[in-house]
């Protein structure tokens, strides 16, 4: 019975063990770009005021203070998790060699779609600065797949996420002390100038082998503490006029999507509706655990909201009751919904066509 037993033992570990062996990420690659809500170092070593590389910085991450902009993991943490990855995805700061085959994060903190947007900040990589940085890699990636033919096979497989236009509107349209955007366009011009500057980007991202792009919308910048606190009357309600402006690029943003799909061969396109899929906390937050939705974990002011966590200061205990962590940037509590639920949708609102799982699997 003993010998029979150690048998099945032997053979259920040869199995398992050969499970792992094939168990592989749904897509080889992941490559990320945006702002400082995925940031995670790329702004570390640049003349800039948009740094997160000190505590409380990443108090609840396994390898503490990073450059993320949170307590803990990002969205894009937490995708790349549920796409099978084992390890965080690298900033492209510090990443080198054959690292890069599975992906590369290049976004900065303060970066926009416009050249000038976050200017006030410091250094930044804007999005045309990231796509560059891109350049570069495809050039790495030919040279350690040994064709560009081989290089454009591989890339076209891998998955891209895209999450541009907050700081657009945050760190510039609203901003009238150092940008002249809102006294020249309205809020509809000013969509419509964003979305025409941002598709020439994506097709040059298209153009430079990426395929499977996801496209995160503008999420409620009216909501967070920072706006909360200049601009509403009672620190609770939500800034309209904002977040209306934000809605107005998501709409065109929605409708580049499609077409794009139809326009561009092989591309598949998709929409992540990051402002419906956050409203769902704040309409709903004791479902989720939350308590304080209109103040930052950590920050100075009112609603913590005038300036980001300042160097070594305490933040508060009940992290996973919050939904912002510091002026602008959520908990690793809302990260964590929030990229699930673009990976897996959870209702038709949440993604266009289809979400992030069915777009790795295509």
């Amino acid at each position: 019975m003993g010998g029979e037993f150690k048998k099945w033992v032997v053979m259920m570990l040869v199995l398992y063990m050969g499970y792992g062996v094939q168990a592989k990420p749904q897509v080889p690659c992941y490559f990320i770009f945006g702002d400082s809500l995925v940031d995670n170092g790329n702004n570390n070593a640049l003349t800039s005021l948009a740094k997160a590389n000190y505590r409380p910085y990443g108090i609840d991450f396994p390898r503490g203070p990073t450059g993320r902009f949170s307590n803990g993991n990002t969205t894009v943490d937490v995708i790349a998790g549920l796409l099978g990855f084992k390890d965080y995805i690298p900033p492209y700061a510090t990443t080198r060699g054959r690292a890069i085959l599975k992906g590369v994060n290049y976004a900065s903190a303060a970066a926009g779609i416009r050249e000038e947007t976050g200017y006030q900040l410091g250094a930044r990589i804007t999005m045309n600065g990231q796509l560059r940085n891109f350049n570069k890699t495809v050039s790495q990636v030919v040279g350690l797949l040994g064709s560009k033919s081989s290089a454009a096979k591989y890339l076209k497989k891998c998955l891209y996420s895209v999450g541009m236009g907050s700081n657009d509107y945050l760190n510039n349209y609203f901003m009238p002390r150092f940008y002249t955007t809102s006294s020249r366009y309205t809020p509809k011009q000013y969509a419509n100038v964003l979305i025409k500057q941002y598709s020439q980007q994506l097709q040059t991202l298209y153009k430079l082998g990426a395929r499977k792009i996801a496209l995160i919308g503008v999420g409620q910048v009216g909501c967070s503490p920072s706006e909360l606190a200049m601009y509403s009357r009672d620190g609770k309600t939500c800034v309209k006029r904002i977040n209306d402006a934000n809605q107005l690029f998501n709409v065109r943003l929605k409708s580049l999507v499609d077409n794009f799909n139809k326009n561009l061969s092989g591309a598949k396109f998709i929409y992540i509706n990051g402002y419906g899929i956050f409203q769902d906390l704040i309409d709903n937050p004791k479902t989720y655990g939350l308590k304080v939705i209109n103040k930052g974990c950590c920050g100075v002011g009112r609603n913590n909201g005038q300036v980001t966590c300042l160097p070594n200061q305490t933040p508060c205990n009940n992290r996973k009751e919050h939904l912002f962590w510091d002026a602008f940037h959520p908990t690793e509590v809302a990260n964590v919904f929030v990229g699930r639920r673009s990976y897996r949708a959870n209702s038709s609102s949440d993604a266009h066509p289809y979400d992030i799982r069915r777009l790795a699997q295509l």
